[in-house]
Formats: structure tokens, C-alpha cells, sequence
């Protein structure tokens, strides 16, 4: 790869992440799941949230025991 596609691709993930705390991303994750989004499963992982975070945070009781393998 390139130098400068390497840096692109190096600048899109700082901007993407680059603000973003542990209290944004249980909201973000929330709304995500909410609305049957498939990208909140990157920042479960990302910022290994755990299952009473995001209950606590107001997501449905069934979706987050639907993906009960991601959180242990």
C-alpha cells in the first residue's frame, strides 16, 4: 500500500473516534441496537461494554440477550 493511501486510511479512523468516550458509546451503541443497526457491534467490542451497561443505558432486554456470545 501506498504511502498515501495508508495515510488516508490512517486519517479516517482518527476522525471517526477520535471524541468519542465510554459514556457517548453506550449511547451511540444503544441507539444503534434500537434501530437494528449492525455497527454498534464494532464499538461493543472496540470499548468491550458490558450487558448491564447497556441495559442500564435503555436498550431492549431482548436484543442484548440475543448477543449474549459478544458480551462474555
Amino acid at each position: 500500500m501506498g504511502k498515501s493511501k495508508k495515510r488516508i486510511i490512517y486519517k479516517g479512523k482518527n476522525l471517526q473516534f477520535a471524541n468519542l468516550t465510554r459514556s457517548e458509546a453506550v449511547k451511540t451503541v444503544v441507539n444503534l441496537l434500537n434501530h437494528g443497526d449492525k455497527e454498534a457491534y464494532s464499538l461493543l467490542t472496540l470499548f468491550g461494554l458490558t450487558a448491564e451497561e447497556i441495559l442500564e443505558a435503555g436498550a431492549s432486554y431482548e436484543i442484548v440477550k440475543g448477543m449474549e456470545n459478544l458480551f462474555q
